[in-house]
């Protein structure tokens, strides 16, 4: 993956640092966007740990070479800044849409408001999850597509899951992730003549920060590390029958099983199915 050049949106924690580590630990050089500068700023205000500075320094042994944006991507011009600043610098293969703000804010004055129905949701988790996250995608995608375009070839991945399809306790939720599904299928349509991919990607229950503060709370036996997702997006690259996959939904443990990649750990997830999450 060397002459990889990847973007991940909000990478400073979670799914999005891992996928980051993940690249740049194949050698790619591996574009980070995030709000938080500081381990210092992220300790502010209850805030989750993670930051860019501490990715950066955790890449600092990695192969690959790492580029922080300070970004908020609520903000369309600072998305579009983003991309200019790649463009002047090189050119895009890879776009990884992770930004996602939808899960600040889920206890609100000692209530954990999330599982509301949705007539009782605040108007701030549409916002955050359509307004900010979900526009975020669009403009983004938006901004490098020429890049890819006149490059002939391209991937862009938007992380999805599963509420796409299913009830996951929150209706806000589900229509976000159903638009992510839709918003690659689209793009796919579109760039099939110019030889770039786009799909949607399912992680498992992923053992990011927040999910490892609450342990106690999560069947992790199944579970995958931050950066499986990110190594399963370079096989997902790498593979000749790419253009194929195109528009689709694809489940990470589904096409780790395909490449034959394993986890960091060695473990071997095992995909999960609608009728999984269903069945509780």
């Amino acid at each position: 993956m060397k002459d990889v050049v990847a973007l991940v949106t909000g990478g400073s924690r979670g799914v999005g640092r891992g996928i980051a580590l993940a690249l740049l630990a194949e050698g790619a050089t591996v574009h980070v966007t995030g709000r938080t500068r500081s381990e210092a700023e992220a300790s502010l205000g209850g805030k989750r740990v993670g930051s860019l500075e501490g990715l950066e320094l955790e890449a600092a042994n990695l192969p690959g070479r790492v580029v922080i944006h300070h970004c908020d991507h609520c903000n369309d011009t600072e998305t579009e800044r983003v991309a200019e600043e790649i463009r002047a610098g090189s050119r895009l293969d890879i776009l990884v849409n992770n930004a996602w703000p939808g899960y600040e804010n889920m206890v609100e004055d000692g209530e954990f408001t999330w599982p509301r129905a949705f007539w009782d949701q605040p108007a701030w988790r549409w916002d955050a999850m359509i307004g900010t996250a979900l526009r975020a995608a669009f403009m983004m995608s938006r901004a490098v597509a020429p890049m890819m375009i006149s490059a002939q070839r391209g991937l862009i991945v938007n992380i999805s899951f599963w509420a796409a399809q299913l009830y996951e306790g929150n209706a806000i939720y589900g229509v976000a992730k159903a638009a992510a599904n839709k918003m690659a299928a689209d793009f796919a349509h579109d760039l099939r003549p110019h030889n770039v991919a786009a799909v949607a990607l399912y992680p498992g229950l992923v053992r990011t920060e927040a999910v490892l503060q609450n342990a106690e709370y999560f069947d992790l036996s199944n579970s995958e590390s931050p950066g499986f997702i990110g190594h399963v997006i370079a096989g997902l690259w790498r593979d000749p029958a790419l253009m194929s996959k195109s528009g689709h939904v694809l489940v990470t443990a589904e096409l780790a099983a395909e490449y034959d990649i394993a986890d960091v750990d060695g473990y071997r997830p095992v995909p999960l199915t609608a009728a999984d999450f269903a069945n509780g």
